[in-house]
């Protein structure tokens, strides 16, 4: 089955399905999905994403971003939970080119685990209580997404590598990510070459910090989630297949 769905407006839309887990089981396919912004959601892609079943969205946005750019459309059996994991808003768009990307992310990525554990946690719980699909999401599907994604595969047993890889998958996106970037913003300059590219190495990064300073992710969920073995085996009753 393939990774990326595809939307008309939305480019970074995909399912975490098929990765499998240390005890053997994968996840499910069709039950946790990833995205950018689904304020875009309009028309055939409503369509699109209606028949797809979802009935949880979590949006890792600050509110501000929700009121700029427009939330998931209302609908009565479609939950919604606004949890902005980052704490310190940044211009990625607008860093200079001397910037290097891997590990300035990596520490960016470090410092919205620590900032956003009362969020993450609540994402978490609602992913663990979910019996039916559930999508989350940021502005572009890289970075809050990424990390949402990386602790969740990590959590229900998804090795380095298979996590790694669903990270840049994002790459397949970056181009169209870039344009619309561009066709939002005409009046600005695009000054960060690293914009909207997701290589391994800001994950490799990122996972080797949290495995310093941790022992390892389960010991960062552990010591600053306080995530303990109950919501552990939700995760994984939810999302791997029997």
């Amino acid at each position: 089955m393939r990774r990326h769905i595809a939307f008309e407006r939305l480019h970074n839309f995909r399912d975490l399905g098929g990765n499998r887990a240390a005890d053997g089981r994968t996840v499910r396919w069709g039950r946790l999905f990833r995205s950018d912004s689904l304020g875009k959601l309009q028309g055939r892609d409503w369509d699109r994403f209606l028949a797809l079943g979802v009935r949880t969205v979590i949006d890792l946005r600050y509110p501000w971003e929700t009121e700029r750019s427009g939330r998931v459309p209302q609908r009565q059996q479609l939950a919604y939970h606004n949890l902005s994991i980052e704490h310190r808003p940044y211009d990625q768009a607008g860093l200079g080119p001397e910037v290097e990307p891997a590990r300035f992310l990596a520490d960016k990525y470090t410092e919205v685990a620590h900032d956003g554990v009362k969020e993450l946690r609540h994402a978490l719980e609602i992913i663990a209580a979910d019996t039916a699909p559930l999508v989350f999401h940021c502005h572009s599907g890289k970075d809050r997404t990424g990390l949402l994604a990386m602790l969740v595969l990590a959590l229900v047993g998804v090795d380095e590598d298979d996590i790694v890889a669903d990270f840049t998958l994002t790459g397949l996106a970056t181009e169209r990510i870039i344009a619309e970037w561009h066709a939002s913003y005409p009046h600005l300059t695009l000054s960060w070459p690293a914009y909207g590219h997701a290589p391994a190495e800001i994950m490799r990064l990122f996972l080797a910090d949290l495995t310093a300073r941790y022992g390892s992710v389960h010991g960062y969920a552990a010591e600053q989630l306080g995530v303990d073995e109950d919501l552990v085996a939700g995760l994984r009753r939810q999302l791997l297949q029997p």
